[in-house]
């Protein structure tokens, strides 16, 4: 939705983002481990890190932080009031710089050009902006086709919103935007934005079509999760179609079915979806039939401990088994359960590889390290006398870069039974 003024493209964005509040300078000092992080890159400041800083701060300002050596700048973040991560950062470098439009364009620019292996393969849906990892905290921008989808986690970004988005609509060319809210903005009375808004363009169908490696999927991006799907399998699920033809696949946890439907797409015999919620696994007959395929795709909704236990007494095989449940550990203290949990998988999904079948098994908890899971794994395949060989290990695709630890979040293991 262009319009012609004065000989000058300009996008006309709702009314909704626009925001009177312009953030103030504040002036910051930490304790010296907190500095540290921040000379380090880490993009997260927490409040007791905090030792000076000015009266009456709000949401959105730009925090400027000293160090205490010399008392120079030494980086730039954005003000959460209502966050223990009270200041997120934006800029970690000594050079003085200006927070406007420009700033913000170059960032998105870089960010873009990683991603420009993936756009050169069959691939039209991508993460242009992953958060921290690429110096937006607390904002992701995913693409699919020519449909862009914010999701806010926190109001830091509110007086920035208008420039971000219009950038990001020159960088990657789409024609309409949506805009989604984190639980806590739902509920904010700063702002005129509900989730699901379209600011930008117009959506024709909540629903949008798009392609990942050839394979063609869709995303319901005002009701789906997150942005409307997960694409950080991306590769995940490309390697199990490469794995799948002329198997029987079991996909568990599957959501709107991204390893059912490489399968599929890529000669599987048979593939049950198992996954708690029936919509999901409607979604996932739906895109499966997005594609030619001659196998058959059944679905099993329920709880996946108990369904997998039932499968595995009804003595049932697949010669691919994949398993990637939701994040078990979103607080500290969950990991020792989460870490239960992952043995218990690892443990029904042995018995439901057929001999010589492949297992995959993924973790999304970044509380639980990459070396956590892949020994929990180890154990519990070492603990059942089968002998196995780790086809691989992976982790996230390219357009979901790692700039920082707590970053790293997604590992996926590939264990090929030998008997």
């Amino acid at each position: 939705m262009h319009t012609q003024h004065t000989g000058v493209h300009v996008m006309t964005f709702s009314t909704t983002i626009k925001t009177t509040y312009k953030p103030k300078r504040l002036a910051v000092k930490l304790t010296a481990k907190g500095e540290n992080y921040v000379q380090d890159g880490h993009p997260w400041v927490f409040s007791e890190s905090i030792v000076k800083i000015n009266d009456h701060a709000r949401t959105g300002d730009l925090a400027i932080i000293f160090g205490k050596r010399a008392n120079k700048m030494i980086g730039i973040g954005l003000y959460d009031a209502t966050s223990p991560i009270r200041i997120k950062m934006i800029y970690n470098a000594t050079a003085s710089v200006t927070i406007d439009a420009a700033f913000f364009l170059k960032k998105i620019q870089k960010a873009y050009k990683k991603r420009l292996p993936l756009l050169k393969t069959k691939t039209n849906s991508y993460r242009l902006l992953f958060g921290e990892n690429d110096g937006f905290p607390s904002l992701i921008a995913d693409v699919y086709t020519k449909v862009l989808v914010v999701k806010l986690y926190s109001e830091i970004w509110l007086p920035f919103l208008q420039s971000i988005l219009e950038s990001l609509v020159e960088v990657s060319g789409c024609k309409t935007v949506v805009i989604r809210l984190s639980r806590s903005l739902q509920n904010s009375k700063s702002h005129q934005l509900h989730d699901g808004d379209v600011v930008y363009g117009e959506l024709k169908n909540d629903v949008v079509q798009f392609i990942e490696h050839g394979v063609q999927f869709s995303a319901n991006v005002i009701k789906g999760h997150k942005t409307g799907y997960f694409l950080d399998h991306r590769e995940n699920r490309r390697q199990v179609g490469l794995l799948s033809k002329n198997k029987t696949v079991l996909d568990v946890f599957s959501y709107a079915g991204g390893f059912s439907v490489h399968a599929l797409a890529n000669g599987a015999k048979e593939v049950t979806s198992v996954d708690v919620s029936e919509q999901a696994l409607e979604i996932a007959l739906q895109n499966g039939k997005l594609n030619a395929y001659s196998g058959t795709h059944k679905t099993l909704a329920g709880d996946a401990f108990q369904l997998l236990e039932e499968l595995a007494s009804a003595k049932q095989r697949f010669d691919v088994v994949v398993i990637d449940p939701p994040s078990f550990a979103k607080q500290q203290s969950e990991v020792n359960l989460a870490k239960k949990k992952y043995a218990q998988l690892a443990q029904l999904g042995i018995q439901l590889t057929a001999k010589g079948g492949m297992l995959v098994l993924a973790s999304c908890s970044s509380r639980v390290t990459a070396t956590a899971f892949y020994d929990i794994n180890a154990q519990t395949l070492q603990a059942t006398k089968r002998p196995f060989t780790i086809a691989q290990k992976t982790e996230h695709d390219i357009d979901h870069p790692i700039g920082f630890p707590e970053g790293a979040y997604l590992k996926c293991g590939y264990y090929r039974f030998l008997d």
